[in-house]
């Protein structure tokens, strides 16, 4: 009788719980992303990752399993083809029903221009405009004490994600000349979530209330992180660095790190014998304190640049190679640049 009970019990509130509807069948191109897609479909699904484990999206290969995650697919989400070029012509093959939103293009990005120059470290980093040695500065972007100001008249109108028609009609690529590592500033993450959210409700209107929710969730853990990541690089901001190739921008307007330049400006391309001499003789001249390698590259090479220097090593992972993919990951991928900073910067005064 008892378990007779039980089961009763069990079934009237499995009833008089709200159970959201299975969710669409989303795909997201890379970790960073695919953790905001995830965050934002909490409850509702898990989207499918094309570029998984440590594979970088600068030199990713299409496997048959992401093509048929690619055709089954209701609603795709991508940077867009100045990051993840190999999604291209695939996403242009995709059946007519298929939604493709290149958050690249999503209201509300602060974008900065592509820096062209593996070595940028005569731009003024006493954060008044970067001016940079070849024309490349960014003006309009002065930096107030304590926080990263951003002049959004600086940067042209972001225009709507929308639908490719897989055959990119009218749309040009002349977004490439930014910088498309958009999602190294919170506040640009915040701005694509809320585009990810608008398109799920749209595709998924039975869900449309989970996804706003989680979307406020976010927002608050968004607005926490870079509370906190202001404080993490607070004390070593002032003290120079290399990378290994240019993707931090985002990361360094926003919190006013100084970094003194890259080993590469493209990580496809290694650097020849030529250029990790004049890296080398730079971190002599400028007293460059720590040079970063990353996990998806041979870190070989950062051992050859600071040999014969006091400076130190550390590796920074822009693209979450070594981090599990989830919505956590966005959040860790953050937490960890910030840590390795701080960490190495202060190990090397």
């Amino acid at each position: 009788m008892k378990s007779t009970s039980a089961l009763l019990f069990a079934s009237t509130i499995l009833l008089s719980s709200p159970v959201a509807a299975a969710g669409p069948n989303v795909v997201a191109s890379i970790k960073p992303v695919h953790s905001l897609v995830a965050s934002i479909m909490q409850g509702v699904g898990e989207p499918a990752l094309i570029v998984e484990g440590a594979a970088s999206p600068h030199t990713y290969n299409m496997k048959p399993s992401n093509a048929a995650a690619l055709q089954a697919a209701k609603v795709v989400f991508w940077v867009g083809p100045g990051l993840e070029a190999f999604l291209d012509k695939p996403l242009d093959a995709l059946s007519g029903d298929a939604k493709v939103v290149e958050l690249s293009e999503a209201p509300g990005l602060e974008k900065l221009k592509f820096r062209e120059g593996g070595a940028f470290e005569a731009h003024d980093h006493g954060h008044e405009g970067h001016e940079g040695e070849a024309g490349h500065g960014e003006e309009g972007h002065k930096h107030a004490e304590g926080e990263a100001e951003h002049d959004h008249a600086a940067a042209p109108e972001a225009a709507a994600a929308h639908d490719h028609d897989h055959a990119h009609e009218g749309h040009d690529h002349d977004h490439d000349g930014f910088d498309m590592h958009l999602w190294l500033d919170p506040q640009n993450a915040k701005a694509m979530a809320t585009e990810i959210e608008k398109t799920l409700a749209e595709a998924d209107p039975d869900n449309a209330a989970a996804y706003k929710a989680n979307l406020e969730k976010l927002n608050q853990r968004l607005d926490a992180l870079d509370k906190s990541l202001v404080e993490t690089v607070a004390s070593v901001k002032d003290k120079p660095f290399i990378v290994f190739h240019d993707a931090y921008q985002y990361f360094e307007h926003r919190y006013q790190v100084r970094v003194a330049g890259s080993i590469t400006v493209s990580p496809e391309v290694l650097p020849g014998a030529e250029r990790l001499s004049q890296i080398h003789a730079k971190i002599k001249e400028l007293g460059a304190t720590c040079v970063f390698a990353e996990p998806q590259f041979e870190p070989k090479l950062i051992n050859v640049v600071i040999e014969g220097t006091p400076a130190k090593s550390g590796t920074l992972d822009p693209e979450a190679a070594t981090l599990a993919a989830g919505p956590d990951l966005y959040f860790q991928l953050m937490e960890n640049i910030g840590t390795s900073l701080k960490t190495c910067l202060t190990s090397a005064s």
